[in-house]
């Protein structure tokens, strides 16, 4: 009985393994920011992000709970009711790569039991597309859906990604899965990528972002002196990384010193990594969701994100980019309604 079991859960660990997706060698998240110049708001924003009580829950903890799932050839395609979290011109309704065995964020399968933001990642390898979805939902045979953002990692996007004032499965707008550090990664020692973080609603500019995000939130209340989505946040090269807990602790200590950390979404965990449940390497004895505690917001500093765009809801979709080079996007003048998006 005990091989038999055993013998299941290997077969629904390869249906689901966790391939990462490719990272283009030009894409924001791999850029070099450890010379990058100061954002003139530097100062005051680290200054004001620490009078409010810095990182949500108070200090700066990681969230295990994402899954990123790959998908083949044989894996089906399967269409999704959209829900009230689905937004017409800003989000995708082509049918989704469900492989066997898969979950969603923070549940055992395609169920959101614990009404969380349940994001299902699928990396669709035969046709070199990311398929990111908000607040996803099987229930009996059919799969219901929020947000739906398919990213062509064949192609090239322009400085708004998807579009200007264009959500995606993240309040950024960003892709999700690229911006996710995994148990393999630690393991191995490198982190070449920047990572994902988050903040409280009252922590983030009202509708205010900044490039590479194409998207901000009602539901962000800070002011004037509050992070925009999309900033960038790097540690300061001066850190003591010897005071760190354990070699996993440096590692990710390192990657924000060289890429940096951008806000993509509202809530309490501060960083984002990858679930283990599919990958190589296991989180246990590796790395512990308040090893990196000691870092207070002080430690970091803002990198120049330019030009601050007010949000106001006109998402305008950019065409698919594809092939090989860069081509310059025509924006297309697509309005859609205003709303509010609270995560």
């Amino acid at each position: 009985m005990r091989s038999l079991a055993a013998g299941v859960l290997l077969v629904l660990a390869l249906a689901a393994r966790a391939e990462p997706p490719p990272s283009l060698p030009d894409a924001f998240w791999r850029r070099d920011v450890s010379q990058a110049p100061l954002d003139p708001q530097s100062a005051e924003i680290i200054a004001w992000l620490g009078a409010q009580g810095g990182f949500g829950l108070g200090h700066l903890q990681i969230d295990f709970s994402i899954e990123v799932l790959t998908a083949d050839d044989s894996t089906p395609f399967v269409p999704f009711q959209p829900t009230d979290d689905w937004y017409e011109t800003e989000c995708d309704a082509d049918p989704v790569p469900l492989p066997f065995g898969g979950a969603l964020e923070g549940e055992s399968g395609y169920a959101c039991e614990s009404d969380g933001d349940c994001h299902l990642i699928v990396w669709h390898a035969p046709t070199r597309r990311l398929f990111e979805m908000w607040r996803a939902n099987e229930v009996g045979s059919t799969l219901y859906g929020g947000c739906l953002a398919i990213w062509d990692l064949a192609g090239r996007y322009g400085p708004f990604g998807r579009g200007e004032d264009c959500t995606s499965a993240d309040a950024a707008g960003f892709p999700i899965a690229p911006l996710l550090f995994d148990a393999d990664e630690v393991a191995a020692g490198t982190i070449a990528h920047a990572i994902r973080f988050i903040l409280p609603n009252a922590r983030i500019r009202h509708d205010t972002y900044v490039s590479p995000a194409s998207h901000a939130t009602d539901a962000a209340s800070g002011g004037g002196s509050a992070p925009p989505y999309g900033v960038r946040l790097r540690l300061r090269a001066d850190y003591p990384l010897d005071t760190l807990p354990n070699d996993g602790a440096r590692t990710v200590a390192r990657a924000l010193q060289r890429y940096g950390m951008l806000l993509a979404d509202g809530g309490n965990v501060a960083l984002t990594a990858r679930s283990d449940r599919f990958t190589a390497a296991k989180w246990d004895g590796l790395l512990g969701p308040r090893d990196l505690a000691s870092i207070g917001v002080g430690s970091f500093e803002v990198v120049d994100g330019g030009e601050r765009v007010q949000w106001r809801g006109d998402c305008v979709r950019a065409p698919e980019a594809s092939g090989a080079s860069f081509v310059a996007l025509a924006m297309l003048g697509v309005r859609c309604s205003r709303r509010t998006r609270a995560s």
